[in-house]
């Protein structure tokens, strides 16, 4: 990898994360919208939780971060709960103060001066588990000759609000999942279905409320990283075109000079 490369964003996640490649899906939108500013690298892990999940984050990170020619990472989004907060005794099943302790620790690798994985450039969001539409969910599993998993949307509420508490305490914003899509179908489990595709991933509808409050969320805590902020790494081609030193005007550009 070379210096011309674009900085990144990197989503972290479970197989809410690793879908978001979909059609509509949370990462194909923000490619969309970072397209010639930030490159988005899907690390979405389907049926990971937590515990599983660091191992895995040691090893992404690896000190790149400390070489100069590799892209910075300049937002990481955290995403997991759906799986931590399944019943015991499924076993993706973390509990719930445990839970929270692995979500700081992962805040923590990259804001932590002590961190080996120290990277002062990235700017960390939490995104808490949506609630289930379990009949949904439990009736996609009984077409699949499976039994019922052990999840509820009591247990997915918990979840969603331990990850605001950890906000709250490690000083990074949130993105509220859970209230959000809770809101969008009338406080009701029976408008869940709107918003899922199976009950427990996100459709189209599903992505758009958790892809709209996380740029609100930019907005509102990384203004300097919102799309509308950055310029293009490299020149439009209506710059291009008139050019009399295609060169110089062809040479990578810093994305924070619009």
């Amino acid at each position: 990898m070379n210096a011309n490369v674009q900085d990144v964003v990197v989503l972290l996640g479970d197989s809410i994360t690793e879908f978001g490649w979909e059609p509509h899906g949370l990462a194909q939108r923000l490619a969309q919208t970072y397209v010639r500013k930030f490159d988005v690298i899907n690390r979405g892990f389907s049926g990971y939780n937590t515990e599983w999940v660091i191992p895995v984050f040691e090893q992404f990170f690896a000190k790149s971060q400390d070489q100069a020619r590799l892209p910075k990472v300049q937002l990481l989004t955290i995403w997991f709960g759906a799986n931590d907060a399944c019943i015991p005794p499924e076993p993706q099943y973390v509990p719930i103060d445990a839970y929270a302790a692995n979500l700081s620790k992962l805040v923590n690798f990259v804001k932590s001066p002590d961190s080996p994985y120290y990277s002062p450039a990235t700017r960390v969001v939490l995104i808490t588990p949506p609630p289930i539409a379990i009949k949904q969910w439990n009736e996609v599993l009984a077409g699949q000759g499976e039994e019922p998993q052990g999840r509820s949307l009591d247990s997915a509420h918990r979840y969603a609000e331990a990850t605001k508490e950890v906000g709250r305490k490690e000083g990074v914003p949130v993105v509220d999942a859970w209230t959000g899509i809770w809101e969008a179908c009338g406080k009701g489990e029976e408008g869940l279905p709107r918003y899922f595709s199976d009950g427990l991933h996100l459709n189209a509808n599903g992505y758009a409320v958790v892809y709209d409050a996380l740029l609100k969320a930019i907005s509102e805590s990384y203004p300097e990283i919102h799309p509308d902020a950055l310029g293009f790494v490299f020149a439009d081609f209506m710059e291009v075109m008139p050019s009399q030193n295609r060169a110089q005007t062809l040479i990578k550009r810093n994305v924070f000079d619009k």
